[in-house]
């Protein structure tokens, strides 16, 4: 194994880091081909399952917004390249107008606030179980994403330096080492970059089940939020 890239520096409000990644000279199996594999069956066998819940949760997302339960929205890709994500809507259509005053974080820095008052009574429970992503089940079966990766992040933060970071070498996940960290409560989200980048030097069929079962873990426990 050899240095091929060294990623830039890390910078927050408080500190700095220059994180290192290690890229093999050639790709493993895993790398090549399984992860792939591995996201198909997963996703399509998950789909299938979990078709009942689906159902039951656009039903209910329809209900109480009394439009469209599906919400779309252009994401970074693997490559810089942009794609559609999907999600269940949990926050009401006019989610943008004044009539919600919102003191809370800024979403550019942080995905994630639970008191939010734009989310509706059932978009706030999707959120605590993560049900709003499973839509993105679609997106690792077509190809878009992967079940484990960095989260795929907006558009309108992308610049040529966040491209190149590592953590667009590689498919963005349903979930990963950030969402399975308390950097996701807490952190800014430029600091979970050292996560992405650790995770995809260090990118293994091992470390993708661990991932997967942590996040399990948590969801069943009401910590998706």
């Amino acid at each position: 194994m050899v240095v091929e890239k060294v990623v830039g520096v890390l910078e927050t409000q408080t500190t700095s880091d220059v994180v290192v990644v290690l890229v093999p000279d050639e790709m493993g199996l895993y790398q090549r081909r399984g992860k792939r594999v591995f996201d198909f069956v997963v996703s399509l066998v998950l789909l299938l399952v979990l078709t009942p819940i689906l159902l039951v949760i656009a039903l209910a997302a329809r209900i109480s917004l009394r439009k469209g339960s599906i919400f779309r929205q252009e994401r970074i890709g693997m490559n810089g390249e942009a794609f559609e994500c999907l999600k269940f809507r949990t926050m009401e259509h006019d989610r943008r107008c004044e009539c919600h005053e919102f003191d809370g974080p800024d979403r550019r820095h942080t995905h994630k606030s639970d008191d939010d008052p734009r989310h509706t009574t059932v978009g706030r429970f999707m959120r605590k179980f993560s049900l709003d992503e499973l839509p993105q089940l679609m997106n690792v079966l077509k190809g878009d994403m992967s079940l484990v990766g960095p989260r795929p992040e907006l558009i309108n933060v992308a610049s040529a330096e966040f491209i190149e970071h590592p953590r667009h070498w590689v498919r963005p996940g349903l979930t990963g080492p950030y969402q399975i960290s308390e950097l996701r409560r807490t952190g800014d989200l430029r600091t979970g970059l050292r996560l992405d980048a650790e995770y995809v030097g260090n990118l293994s069929f091992t470390n993708d089940v661990k991932f997967l079962l942590k996040t399990g873990v948590m969801v069943v426990r009401g910590q998706g939020a």
